[in-house]
């Protein structure tokens, strides 16, 4: 062998390594163009979010309408056709939804790929409340729902002093109602909550009810049943469920 010659087996650990290492160096055109792959799907990505007209709003859905017509939900939701669904503000869309008076509560969402959708929970009629010659039925809020030239007999008629709509004694009234069993409420014709902390119930055979304050609902209207059940009702009966003590009459 000729002197200096370097056999292959001979060759320095550092040298092979440094070999390898050149071989595994990432070649700069494969980094670039995973680089510019990248840029590219974000572009389309992009494009289709905002500029192209694949994903825009097309329809908008509306659901959960009754006394409402969808033409009047979508219009207070006022969101154009052709809005990229990506850019629609489905809150703010929400809370012009929730501004129509009849609905109680919305929900505004995107259903891709070019529906809009608009849930309503429309408010329900819980009171009568006499109004001029008429009457109104509000629901637990005291917010208008219809009105009617003949009282509706399915409906209690309540009577409050002040505004109907927010007034306490309104919700303090269909608290009642909520608490009574289907059986004592058909049979109730009036509340008179002019007094909110002396709520008195007038049944239709002409019997009483001293309710109290709106308090205790639950508790009031569980007496008020077993007291019922014990002593039949009659236009010359009392019962007072005011306190902690239920008597009769």
């Amino acid at each position: 062998m000729a002197r200096g010659a370097v056999r292959d087996g001979d060759a320095s650990p550092e040298r092979a390594q440094g070999s390898e290492t050149t071989r595994r160096r990432p070649e700069p055109w494969r980094a670039a163009f995973v680089t510019l792959l990248l840029v590219a799907v974000l572009s389309v990505v992009t494009w289709l979010l905002l500029g192209s007209r694949l994903l825009v709003v097309r329809d908008v859905e509306v659901s959960g309408t009754g006394r409402l017509d969808s033409g009047t939900v979508e219009a207070a939701a006022d969101v154009d056709t052709g809005t990229p669904l990506v850019r629609v503000d489905t809150e703010a869309a929400t809370t012009r939804v929730e501004e129509l008076r009849l609905v109680e509560s919305a929900t505004v969402s995107r259903g891709w790929p070019t529906t809009l959708r608009v849930r309503v929970t429309e408010r329900t009629p819980e009171l009568s409340v006499g109004v001029g010659d008429g009457y109104r039925l509000v629901d637990h809020d005291g917010v208008r729902i219809t009105d009617s030239a003949q009282r509706p007999p399915e409906y209690p008629l309540v009577q409050v002093r002040g505004e109907i709509e927010g007034n306490p004694a309104i919700a303090a009234a269909t608290g009642i109602t909520e608490e009574l069993s289907p059986t004592i409420l058909e049979a109730v014709a009036s509340i008179d909550a002019r007094e909110p902390d002396d709520i008195a119930i007038e049944l239709d055979d002409g019997a009483t009810v001293l309710w109290g304050d709106g308090g205790a609902a639950e508790r009031k209207a569980t007496a008020l049943a077993v007291l019922m059940r014990e002593h039949p009702s009659g236009p010359e009966r009392s019962y007072d469920v005011s306190t902690g003590v239920a008597v009769v009459k």
